[in-house]
């Protein structure tokens, strides 16, 4: 939500060794990896919907199993008078940091993030547009997460904060943005014993289309930020198809309504404006953030005028687990961008993004441990207590496209590059489990490998006995001998590595277990390929699937640079050096793509 300034800090300071005692005793099962899998970054659900163990904002938000077991945080909720939605505790390990960005999608566009810290130090900095501040234990902040903000732990010590959503009373935000009264005015919200607390929680306001004067107050807000970033930006062209798309949106509600009615015309009015905006906003950015116009359009307006269909009901499945889709692939080949796409859909379920912690949550199962030094796993590791443990962990984790909850008889769909280097691992834990194989390119996917290392935002590892610095992406068997070697050895390394392993496990198993799909194959065809996939995890290439193949596919959520043209030739003199060592396994994935 926009703010006058980036930050402003709230009057009201709390019982910190309460909300630490609370915090402390929160087992281990509470914390959760975050949606996006930023490395360090975990959170502890309080205010989810239906109380669920899900990421979506979209329901009847209630208080978690967590949240009902700490009355104090309870109590802390309660005393604002305002009605809460998604909240969290989040969890920033040391040293970690959460990237920079801007909250853009629609969730945000009238909610505010309170902060309350709770483990912190001092060396510990919330940055938000050029200024940055420490939140030190008890107080309260909000801040204006329209504006590019990111947060670093520069300490050796966990930080925790509570953190919450809401729109807020008139009260509320006078008490927020208002005068500073002396700090000894300040209220101190102390702890009751057996006080009674009643948590306000939001309830689904959205209807099955949105209504006309709300998509015009959004797109009005929209063409406000608008600003152009290159002097070829176009914004009166952009701005005739924004009004355009008010108006035609405006006759459809006054044929059909709001109440589902029509909504295959809603959705191909979606479409159009989505694939028109594209090339009419280039260069065209918001004001405060600098985010493309087209993005922001997408986030905040397209992608929630429609409310998604509850899927009709299908046979429950004996197992829920039953038949699982992992995709295989090293690290950096486009994998994400093939899971986004067919995690769309209601046909799947998934975790939400990588599941590192299906894995190496086992300490036995992590490199270090006895017998391991890699990611390398066999069906050996896969004792009756680990499969037992890890299927259990994969049913509580269980979700649907955008965190809802999971479908009956969906499919799990994963993928995690680590994996490619346990294919026997997982067939001995999920008899039933088929492969998508996704290979790429050596010279571009090398280019993205050597990328990851440089910025260092792909670190898997940060210490490793007989390893100079953090390791990133995937271990495989052999590193030890690459220490001091160039980094080009490196990711040929583990190019060939995930590749290699993977093809020659997959040719372990059944043809029809497995399939393989060429990156440059996906991009050149993307419903082509979606509806191969589709019928080889049985299941139905469905609306959501066949809107998000209809245009040009969105970035992936770990993009690190737009996609171009030999963007490997920056790296290209060492490529090239590296490109013979791997030219036999290239040879081997090209006679796949052609069989």
């Amino acid at each position: 939500m926009r703010l006058s300034r980036p930050f402003f800090q709230l009057p009201v300071q709390f019982d910190v060794a309460r909300l630490r005692a609370e915090v402390a005793a929160l087992p281990a099962e509470a914390w959760v990896a975050h949606p996006d899998q930023a490395p360090g970054n975990s959170a502890a659900r309080l205010i989810t919907p239906e109380g669920a163990e899900t990421n979506s904002v979209h329901g009847q938000m209630l208080p978690t199993r967590w949240l009902e077991a700490m009355p104090y945080v309870q109590q802390v909720l309660a005393g604002f008078g305002v009605v809460w939605s998604r909240s969290r505790l989040m969890h920033l390990a040391p040293g970690a940091s959460v990237p920079e960005h801007a909250d853009i999608n629609y969730h945000w566009h009238k909610r505010v993030r309170l902060h309350i810290p709770v483990f912190t130090q001092p060396e510990v900095r919330f940055h938000c547009d050029g200024q940055d501040v420490h939140m030190a234990a008890g107080e309260a902040w909000i801040f204006d997460n329209w504006r590019r903000h990111h947060v670093e732990n520069n300490s050796d010590h966990e930080r925790i904060h509570l953190v919450a959503d809401t729109t807020g009373t008139a009260s509320f935000w006078q008490f927020a943005c208002g005068p500073t009264p002396p700090r000894e005015q300040w209220r101190t919200v102390g702890w009751e014993p057996g006080g009674k607390a009643r948590v306000l929680t939001e309830n689904d306001q959205r209807s099955p289309i949105m209504p006309a004067a709300e998509v015009e107050w959004l797109i009005d807000d929209l063409r406000g930020e608008l600003v152009a970033a290159t002097p070829t930006a176009d914004a009166h062209r952009f701005g005739i198809l924004l009004e355009s798309f008010v108006l035609d949106w405006r006759q459809l509600c006054a044929l059909h309504g709001v109440g589902g009615q029509g909504r295959p015309e809603f959705l191909r009015l979606v479409d159009a404006v989505r694939q028109a905006a594209g090339p009419l906003a280039q260069g065209l950015v918001m004001r405060a953030n600098g985010v493309g116009a087209a993005l922001v359009l997408d986030k905040r307006v397209l992608l929630h005028l429609v409310a998604a269909e509850v899927a009709p009901a299908r046979p429950r499945r004996e197992r829920p687990l039953e038949r699982p889709v992992f995709i295989i692939a090293a690290p950096r080949s486009g994998s994400t961008l093939l899971f986004e796409t067919l995690a769309c859909s209601p046909g799947f379920n998934s975790f939400g993004g990588e599941a590192h912690w299906l894995v190496e949550d086992h300490a036995a199962l992590r490199p270090g441990a006895p017998g391991l030094d890699s990611n390398r796993l066999t069906a050996a590791a896969a004792t009756p207590h680990i499969a037992a443990a890890i299927r259990e962990a994969a049913l509580a984790r269980l979700q649907g496209p955008q965190g809802r909850a999971p479908a009956d008889g969906a499919p799990l769909l994963e993928k995690t590059p680590k994996n490619a280097l346990r294919i026997p691992f997982l067939k001995a834990i999920f008899p039933d489990a088929r492969f998508i194989f996704l290979w790429r390119d050596p010279r571009e996917n090398l280019g993205s490998i050597i990328d990851a290392w440089q910025v260092g935002g792909w670190v898997t590892y940060k210490a490793l006995p007989g390893w100079d610095g953090p390791w990133s992406l995937l271990l495989p068997p052999g590193w030890q001998a690459l220490r001091g070697a160039p980094l080009e050895t490196v990711a040929v390394w583990q190019w060939r590595s995930a590749n290699q392993t993977a093809l020659e496990d997959l040719q372990q198993l059944p043809r029809e277990d497995w399939t393989t799909v060429a990156y440059h194959e996906f991009l050149a065809d993307p419903e082509g390929v979606t509806r191969r996939l589709c019928a080889f995890a049985d299941t139905p290439f469905d609306a959501a699937l066949q809107a998000r193949v209809a245009g040009q596919l969105p970035l992936s959520r770990h993009t690190h640079t737009p996609p171009a043209q030999d963007k490997w030739r920056r790296h290209e003199a060492a490529i090239l050096r590296a490109l013979p060592s791997v030219e036999a396994c290239w040879r081997r994935l090209q006679a796949l793509d052609r069989g």
